[in-house]
């Protein structure tokens, strides 16, 4: 979310940044704002005005009533000056509910006018405009034909879809045996990869208020994402980074406590309106799965360093599981409201024969930090708005897509790699249990 004030004085870079993102329906978004906020800065003033001449004609009053006793005749002036007190707490009553309904419509239109994008990003209308930017370890493509993962997982007997679709629908899995495990190894390998690299370990809570989920996302990602609570005002979450940047909500960070450097497990419940096509059929795009994510709250002038090393670790962390990847920078068109800048590291599909997401990494700048009121006080004592980042470790079981596919040796069997032997008991290699 923009600062009104920058709204104000850059409305022609607000709306070049709008028309960036291909968003040419909010333009008339920026004139409105900026009349309501002048018309609700004018409404503010009126007040104040009122207030100040409500306590001078109080002080007369006083004065008046005392000099009564002398001359009874300052008692009708005194009681004239008493209407007039009245009457202006009745405008100024009026005047506060218009500030109020004023400020509302001013924040309603803010949360959609777009965070502006860093100079670098890409320009393009959506996702087929992302740019390919490096790609780490050789694609191969076997000379022996990788089935589908969902047929992969049934050969380990470790996937049922049928039993999860009658309990809780589509979009659903039951995980079993060896293709359990190793979703949990993935998860604790990459919780134990974050823990080396500095960051501190986070379980939070899975259901966060509603005016943390839009502190951290916007209202069309809230549509599509979000499951809520019947009742309450509890949402479940989409990813931990929700509830994690909620954790600094309206706070003060000390300085030397930053830059907070977290990464979190949690459940992840999400709603995946729209149709994806026949590649994310089976568990690659699902309304319930586990990920290990990791989190930074920073000074802005840190973010960028940060922002680069997030998505290095993602790169680093699929590498040691033999998954070659790809970074791909997201253009202008792709990136959520919020975002600043944002990148994804897709794995490589020797089936399909192309790389698909497993990550995203975000510079959110103050973004999140100006809703939720996410704050540090500088050298200088002064309160500055911090910077926010997000990064995926690992989110299986759409990663033991690219692990299985991967690792998938000719007769079946499927190659540990040697960085999670230890969480799975020594294993080295899993044995299908039927063709």
């Amino acid at each position: 979310m923009l600062d009104i004030r920058f709204v104000r004085e850059n409305p022609e870079i607000v709306k070049e940044n709008i028309k960036k993102k291909f968003q040419d329906a909010k333009l008339p978004l920026v004139d409105e704002v900026i009349a309501l906020d002048q018309e609700n800065r004018d409404t503010i003033q009126a007040a104040q005005d009122l207030r100040a001449q409500r306590n001078t004609l109080s002080k007369q009053v006083g004065v008046l009533m005392g000099q009564a006793k002398q001359d009874p005749s300052k008692l009708a002036e005194a009681e004239a000056l008493k209407k007039q007190v009245a009457d202006d707490a009745d405008k100024l009553a009026a005047l506060e509910a218009k500030e109020a309904e004023l400020a509302e419509k001013i924040h309603k239109i803010m949360l959609v006018i777009p965070q502006i994008i860093d100079d670098t990003v890409p320009i393009g209308p959506d996702d087929s405009a992302n740019v390919e930017v490096q790609r780490f370890g050789e694609p191969v493509v076997p000379d022996y034909e990788i089935p589908y993962h969902i047929d992969i997982m049934e050969s380990f007997d470790g996937v049922d879809m049928d039993a999860a679709g009658r309990v809780s629908g589509s979009g659903f899995y039951y995980l079993l045996g060896d293709i359990a495990r190793l979703h949990e190894a993935v998860l604790a390998y990459g919780r134990d990869f974050m823990i080396g690299k500095g960051f501190t370990y986070c379980i939070p809570p899975f259901m966060i208020h509603g005016n943390v989920v839009e502190g951290v996302m916007s209202q069309t990602d809230m549509d599509a994402m979000m499951y809520k609570i019947e009742g309450e005002d509890l949402y479940l979450i989409g990813t931990s980074e929700h509830s994690m940047i909620g954790k600094f909500i309206d706070q003060i960070v000390p300085e030397a406590q930053l830059p907070q450097t977290l990464t979190s497990y949690s459940p992840c419940f999400r709603k995946e309106k729209g149709s994806h096509g026949i590649e994310e059929r089976g568990v690659y795009r699902i309304h319930q799965f586990e990920k290990q994510e990791m989190i930074v709250v920073c000074k802005p002038e840190e973010s960028p360093f940060w922002y680069d090393k997030l998505w290095n670790f993602s790169v680093e962390l699929f590498r040691s599981l033999d998954i070659p990847v790809r970074q791909l920078e997201c253009c202008s068109g792709d990136l959520a409201d919020l975002k600043v800048k944002s990148c994804d590291i897709e794995a490589w599909s020797p089936r399909q024969q192309k790389y698909f997401e497993v990550c995203s990494c975000s510079n959110l700048g103050d973004a999140q930090a100006r809703r939720l009121k996410i704050r540090y006080r500088d050298e200088e004592g002064k309160v500055q708005l911090a910077h926010t980042l997000n990064n995926t470790c690992v989110a299986p079981p759409r990663m033991l897509i690219a692990l299985l596919e991967n690792n998938l040796q000719a007769d079946g069997t499927v190659k540990i790699p040697e960085v999670l032997w230890p969480y799975m008991g020594g294993t080295k290699v899993l044995v299908p249990t039927k063709k």
